[in-house]
């Protein structure tokens, strides 16, 4: 037998669990509708995601095709449109190739297949290089391209440092690629390398449109782009600067961005040299040495 007074405490305690417990089921009942919200944004960004990089692969693709074959139709008499269609054809190509990049390089990085492939970077050639790629791109809107290497005095010309060539030459070519592409025509994009605590650093800085406070927010993130107006002028499939990150996070370094609007952007990354991973002498000037075969000759 119970009193009144322990039946009733007894039926406040269990009115009480059942009020924590309703309280937690519409907690739980809000955070998976929030996770499904998530799923759903997330798959409506992938499958415009997929929309867009279809066209950016097949619209150069056309493009080449297309230009080709009038190269082709030219007459001797008619030889000088050659060159002007040779340089769209190299501009389409160069765009495609680039973007392919970081689709492939995106694909891995979500597998997590791709590793850090270390080795000594001759760091003042792959930037060399990676500006000279640009050159052509930058000269169609009449940006300079500067390159400064801010060092101690003593160290060679040729600076060797430990990393991955190819991941830093990704990262270097999609800040080159976003500086020309948001800068005014006629302006100028500086890159600067230096060294900081035994790390390297490498900034890339524009005079050009800059980065809103709303796309600050997001400018790192996968499948979004800063410009999904449908009449936007500028390309690309958003891929870029996510890459980026996903790189510096594989190889220990940190990524930063200050921006003005309409003055100046500068994007800094800076990685460690990665003396733990580095397990034989292997050599690297300009990033490219997956381009070639076994006896040095192009793939392509």
């Amino acid at each position: 037998m119970i009193t009144d007074d322990q039946l009733l405490n007894e039926l406040e305690k269990r009115f009480r669990e059942n009020k924590d417990s309703v309280l937690q089921l519409k907690k739980m009942t809000s955070e998976l509708k929030e996770v499904n919200k998530k799923l759903e944004e997330s798959e409506a960004l992938k499958t415009h995601f997929i929309s867009n990089i279809t066209n950016e692969i097949i619209n150069p693709f056309a493009a080449i095709l297309g230009l080709s074959r009038n190269i082709l139709d030219v007459k001797k008499e008619n030889w000088d449109k050659v060159i002007s269609m040779v340089h769209l054809i190299h501009s389409e190509a160069f765009n495609l190739d680039f973007q392919l990049k970081n689709v492939f390089a995106a694909a891995k990085l979500e597998a997590g297949e791709w590793v850090p492939d270390i080795m000594n970077v001759d760091v003042n050639q792959l930037i060399a290089s990676t500006l000279d790629s640009f050159k052509f791109e930058a000269a169609k809107r009449r940006i300079e391209l500067y390159y400064d290497f801010d060092v101690s005095p003593g160290i060679e010309k040729s600076f060797y440092f430990l990393t991955d060539p190819e991941k830093l030459k990704i990262m270097i070519s999609n800040l080159l690629s976003n500086a020309i592409k948001y800068s005014h025509s006629e302006s100028e994009v500086h890159v600067k390398a230096w060294l900081e605590n035994d790390g390297l650093c490498v900034s890339v800085i524009d005079k050009g449109i800059g980065v809103s406070e709303e796309n600050k927010k997001i400018i790192f993130d996968r499948f979004k782009r800063v410009d999904n107006g449908i009449n936007s002028v500028n390309r690309g499939h958003g891929l870029g600067l996510s890459v980026n990150k996903a790189i510096i996070d594989l190889l220990g370094g940190t990524i930063e961005m200050n921006s003005i609007a309409n003055q100046e952007t500068v994007f800094t990354i800076c990685i460690p040299q990665d003396e733990k991973s580095f397990e034989n002498d292997a050599m690297a000037s300009d990033g490219n040495e997956f381009l070639f075969d076994g006896d040095g000759d192009e793939i392509f």
